[in-house]
């Protein structure tokens, strides 16, 4: 119970990664609020998860929105009173040639990759400033690391958040505000669920140990950066990535 009695928010919390964090920190002990723009599966996954010990809820958030983000914090603090935890996860792709990348799609990916990271981080931390501390925990990439062809916005987005997180843990540290970021390789989500066998085995090549990651993985290293484990940990972007940036 690492998270015991703590407060989180987790954006992109409906599937994938974001689904899985918010399960493992619910067995932690957390109570959680998940931030989404699908109700449906937000009510259904809150429903399933509401404890009397553990409270869960769902809030209808679009991070490139400065106003949902501030009515997602102060729904937390009214629901919980306080909040101790957030994990920036919201994001989406853009696979194209960079010479062809419209601007409007390469801003799309920035402002919900990027600022809604930052805008969320903005926020908590006003939060976590009345109550003495917490832990920001923001979702880079791999590609906030390395570059790869036909990514470039979000490449881009991804080296922002890296450095972001940085900068952050730089300022708050001195309040006692932890700022972090995980690091991704290719998770097995739904989202690869939908490519042929060979492009599916050209991605698992990549990574040294043979496999792509589990959502499961990357949830326990969020919780980790998030709970006293990583106490003296803060500006590390932790790559959970099978090896792929080690080569």
């Amino acid at each position: 119970m690492r998270l015991k009695g703590k407060k989180a928010i987790v954006t992109g919390g409906v599937s994938g990664i974001g689904e899985f964090t918010v399960r493992e920190m619910v067995k932690e002990g957390a109570s959680v609020l998940i931030a989404d723009i699908n109700d449906q599966l937000g009510e259904e996954l809150a429903a399933e998860l509401n404890g009397e010990e553990t409270k869960v809820v769902f809030q209808h958030v679009d991070v490139s929105k400065e106003t949902d983000i501030e009515a997602m914090v102060e729904k937390a603090e009214k629901e919980f009173g306080q909040l101790d935890i957030i994990f920036s996860n919201a994001g989406i792709g853009a696979l194209s040639p960079s010479a062809e990348l419209s601007y409007e799609d390469w801003q799309k990916v920035i402002s919900i990759n990027l600022d809604g990271v930052f805008l969320c981080a903005k926020h908590a931390i006003k939060a976590m400033q009345k109550t003495g501390g917490g832990s920001v925990v923001n979702c880079s990439s791999i590609l906030g690391n390395v570059g790869q062809a036909q990514t470039a916005a979000y490449t881009a987005a991804k080296g922002g958040v890296t450095n972001l997180t940085r900068a952050l843990a730089v300022e708050y540290a001195k309040e006692n505000i932890r700022v972090n970021a995980v690091c991704p390789g290719y998770i097995d989500t739904p989202l690869l669920e939908q490519l042929d066998e060979e492009m599916r085995n050209q991605l698992i090549s990549l990574h040294p140990i043979g496999r792509l990651g589990k959502p499961e993985e990357i949830a326990k290293a969020v919780v980790f950066l998030a709970s006293e484990d990583a106490s003296f940990v803060t500006g590390a972007n932790l790559l959970v990535d099978g090896g792929y940036t080690a080569q």
